[in-house]
């Protein structure tokens, strides 16, 4: 891999991880525009450079982290289903899920779907949006962090599957984006760390494979960074319909791609 595509996955990268539309799926849909081969060290490159994303949080967030370690404490007790997840299942996600390029269509059409269900029955007062993260009970994080394992099929959506998750519990559109941004950190940072582990041996073989994945950590920070900013804005004053019905054609779209 060359830096222009280095650069190119990593503001695909920063753009879409906190935003309801699967970064994992836009990245491979990417590397496949690029005709980027999924080689071991590519599918590294796009689990590390998600780190940059997370780090772009912390930076945002950090007074609030200190601020409320109640709402952290919960955080931790939603990432532990996840971690139970991905530990036993990486090989499959890996060599699996991630090949399977239907099933990225698949999921991508089906969470939009959701959405647009979902900001449906919200508008009629079936559902009301109206808990903070504050009010995160015990219970609900371990629903959350349940929901969020399922994001472990390329498509679904980490973020998309935390929001959803929440909104459905009574949780506010902005709660539950921050709520999915502060899980995020353990989780993709447990993520790169297996990763790193695992691929030690083919990431340090090159030089030119650390300053690759430096440079591609800088940019999805940058991005990622303008990305949470603006969510935050948007879902003070709209709904998920435009993401679902960004999934449901893109989905759509992917089947001529394929």
């Amino acid at each position: 891999m060359d830096l222009f595509k280095a650069l190119i996955l990593g503001i695909v990268e920063g753009i879409t991880e906190f935003l309801p539309i699967s970064s994992t799926a836009h990245l491979i849909i990417t590397s496949k525009l690029l005709n980027i081969s999924q080689t071991e060290f590519q599918k590294f490159f796009e689990v590390f450079i998600q780190s940059g994303a997370i780090l772009a949080v912390v930076f945002i967030y950090i007074q609030y982290i200190r601020k409320n370690p109640m709402v952290m404490k919960n955080v931790l007790i939603s990432f532990i289903p996840t971690a139970i997840v991905g530990f036993f299942l990486h090989k499959i996600i890996k060599t699996v899920f991630f090949e399977s390029f239907y099933l990225i269509i698949g999921s991508l059409f089906f969470i939009g779907f959701l959405f647009i269900v979902f900001e449906y029955l919200v508008k009629n007062k079936r559902i009301v949006l109206k808990k903070s993260i504050i009010q995160l009970t015990i219970f609900d994080a371990v629903v959350v962090g349940v929901v969020q394992s399922l994001a472990v099929v390329p498509g679904v959506s980490r973020a998309g599957a935390v929001m959803l998750g929440m909104m459905v519990l009574g949780y506010k559109r902005g709660e539950s984006a921050v709520y999915s941004f502060l899980l995020a950190v353990p989780t993709i940072f447990a993520a790169g760390v297996f990763d790193l582990y695992q691929s030690r041996k083919i990431i340090f073989s090159s030089l030119d494979n650390v300053w690759i994945l430096i440079f591609g950590f800088l940019v999805s920070f940058v991005f990622a960074y303008v990305s949470v900013k603006w969510l935050i804005n948007y879902l003070k004053k709209n709904t998920l319909v435009g993401f679902g019905i960004y999934r449901v054609l893109i989905s759509f779209a992917l089947l001529f791609i394929k």
